[in-house]
Formats: structure tokens, sequence, C-alpha cells
């Protein structure tokens, strides 16, 4: 029976990838299991005390019109709200410059059903962020990777790129990226930049995490660097609430009419009461002081994770030090498979991310993954990398 409807599927589900790291979450249930798994903002951050207030306020202010359907371009007090927090991060746009989304994935899958025709080449850094792999492999794309070191992509690399090939556009996390932690540093956003504006390039800049950084001084996005080349992508989903999936994107104005009609066909808007809680949650200075009490729980998480690595993985691996973000990268020694490394850490009560789904070539990634610091506490963290670290030894010596 389960092949009843095969015939009926389009061609496209071939292409379509499940998200493996929602695969392996299904582990995470499991009784005493500590998980380093998923990037998923812990809950203690969730205002729910001053969701109260703001419940209150959305309900005077705004009354039905927060209950009614409303503009596909968003809730225009949502937009103009955003409009003074884009401002702090150096961008400069009006309200009717910003389109809102039911989560930047969203924003993603709408891309990919704008600008890819099958076949088409993407760009990415490689490593990249597995849930834009998937939204764009719906539409059946090719890949291309470009180099990274500690600093992002290598501005040499996107251009041997840009010159071998036609790339529909490049996709970048530019700040505390997903699953590295790595941030595109200001001198190579410059560089990348010049390299885009040369090739007439577009970029896709997703930037979700800037908001978390524990250490160290700002970098502005790259669309400040290139604005006529860049789509902007973010959320309110890592400073918020995650639930009530609210994305939002800043195009060129070609691309952003394209996506106005596409989300008018998929779902005529997004969701109004949520876009109303998010206006109050920023104008009312709720996010001004949520934001320091985020970052003072996430700050000593990262710092045990990083101290516990030092202190307990064996010769041979090294990881990332980010400034901020919500991850930590390990690669390991040739010859590691870090999937197999992960089963044997489940037996232990550990889980984390295998880095090989992050690769269009799993087989580039064995050695390596992904460590979530935000969801877990301290003493937490400490234990469970102290016994990955048991079992990567036990692993290399096997």
């Amino acid at each position: 029976m389960t092949q009843q409807f095969q015939d009926f599927l389009s061609k496209r589900t071939l292409s379509m990838r499940k998200n493996q790291i929602r695969e392996i979450l299904k582990v995470v249930s499991q009784p005493g299991m500590i998980s380093l798994a998923g990037g998923i903002p812990a809950p203690e951050t969730f205002p729910i005390e001053d969701l109260y207030r703001i419940n209150e306020t959305v309900l005077n202010r705004y009354g039905a019109a927060a209950l009614q359907y409303d503009l596909t371009e968003g809730f225009t007090p949502f937009r103009e709200a955003l409009v003074s927090y884009l401002g702090a991060k150096e961008i400069d746009v009006s309200a009717d410059e910003i389109l809102v989304f039911n989560g930047s994935q969203s924003v993603l899958d709408t891309l990919g059903k704008v600008l890819i025709t099958p076949g088409d080449t993407i760009a990415l850094e490689t490593p990249s962020y597995l849930g834009a792999i998937s939204a764009f492999s719906a539409y059946e794309p090719s890949y291309a990777s470009i180099a990274t070191d500690d600093e992002g992509i290598l501005p040499e690399s996107l251009e041997e790129t840009l010159d071998r090939q036609r790339v529909k556009f490049i996709y970048l996390v530019t700040t505390f990226q997903n699953p590295t932690g790595r941030t595109l540093s200001a001198a190579r956003r410059q560089q990348v930049a010049e390299v885009v504006k040369r090739h007439g390039a577009l970029v896709v800049e997703d930037d979700p995490y800037s908001d978390l950084r524990y250490r160290g001084e700002a970098v502005p996005p790259f669309y400040t660097y290139a604005p006529e080349n860049t789509v902007y992508v973010s959320t309110v989903s890592k400073v918020f609430a995650p639930g009530l999936r609210l994305g939002f994107c800043i195009a060129p104005p070609l691309i952003k009419e394209w996506l106005y009609t596409a989300k008018q066909g998929a779902d005529l808007h997004s969701n109004t009461y949520a876009q109303a809680l998010a206006t109050e949650y920023i104008c009312g200075g709720y996010l001004d002081k949520q934001l320091p009490r985020i970052i003072e729980l996430y700050r000593p998480r990262q710092e045990a994770m990083l101290a516990a690595l030092d202190a307990n993985m064996p010769a041979g691996y090294r990881w990332t030090k980010p400034d901020g973000g919500m991850f930590i990268w390990v690669e390991g020694p040739d010859g590691v498979d870090a999937e197999a490394l992960y089963w044997k850490a489940v037996e232990q009560k550990v889980a984390f991310v295998p880095g090989k789904y992050f690769f269009i070539d799993p087989a580039d990634g064995l050695p390596t993954m992904r460590l979530n610091f935000t969801r877990a506490h301290e003493e937490a963290i400490v234990k469970a990398i102290g016994n990955l670290g048991q079992v990567a030894r036990e692993f290399a010596s096997e």
C-alpha cells in the first residue's frame, strides 16, 4: 500500500532530502540523554513573563487587526519595528523594502522557487547549513563548493568558481556560521564584496546568529558591503521565540517582487498575531532587556564546552573557538568516522550531529562533528564532553 501513489509523485521529490538532523534528534528523547545536537534555543531564554504584558498590549493596541488577514509583505508595524532593529546593524532600509515570512527557512525555500531552474549552480561555503541545502535541493540545482578557512570563505576560491562557471547565487551564513561557528571577517567581507560586484553575482546572506555575540566587536552584515548584490535573510527566532516562526528578508527590487508573488501563492501572508507580538517585543524595549540575559546564559555554556574540549579530547582533534553563535565545530583525525563515533556516544548518553551532513559530498566531512551548547547546562556539558572524549579515545584505539 505504501507504493500505491508512487506514480503520482513529482520528479522533484527525487531531489528532496530529509533533514538528517531532525532524524538524529529522535534519540534525544531517550532518558538521561545529553543533547549537543540540535540548534535549539534554551527555553530559559523565552520571555514568558513579559509575554503576559505583551499579549495585553497587542490586544489593546491592535484589537481585531492582530487577528485578521493582513498584507502579504508583512504586518506594517512589525516591518517598521524591523527598520530600527536593522538600523542598529548598519542596514539602512525602509519598511517597504522588508518582506516577512514564516521563518527564515521559508525565505530560503521561496528563493529556491523563484531563482533556481533545474541544473543551475549554487555556490556554497564548505561545509554549509543543512537546512538551506534541503530547501534548495527540491528545485534540482547542482552545487559548487567554495573553500574556507577560519575567517570564512576564501575570496580566491570564490573568484575561481565564478570564473569557471555560471553561478545562479552564492549562499553564505556570514556570522557565527552553522555548522562551524566561523565568522567572515570584515576584511574578508570587503574582498568577497569586490569579487561579487566585479562578476555581477548575487549573494544570499543568511544572518540568524549575529545578535548572539559573547565577545569581540560586531561585524556589519555582508549586505552593507554590497547591498545591490545581496539578499539579506534573518529571523527573530534566536532572540524571541522560535515557535512563532518569523523570518524576513531584504532583496533587490526584481527579486523582491517575485518573492512577494510566490508568497501570495504559498500562504497569502505570515501570522499576523505573531508579528504583532514581535512588534511589541522590539518596540516595548523587551528585546533590549532580554538579549543581554540570553548572552549571559549562553556565554558560560560555550566557555564550559571549550574548556571541556581542551581537557578531554585526544590528540589529533581540533575545534573552532567562535566569539558567539550556537555551535562549535570539531574536526577529528583522518580515518575517524564521526557517525560511527556518534552511535557509540549515544550509548554513553551523548548526542551530537555528525558533520558529514553539512557537506555536498558527505565523504568530505567524515571526521567532523557539530556541537551545540545553548540547550544544556554547564554541568551537563562538562559531563557530555568528558564522555565524548572517552568515546573518541576508545574509538582511536580500536
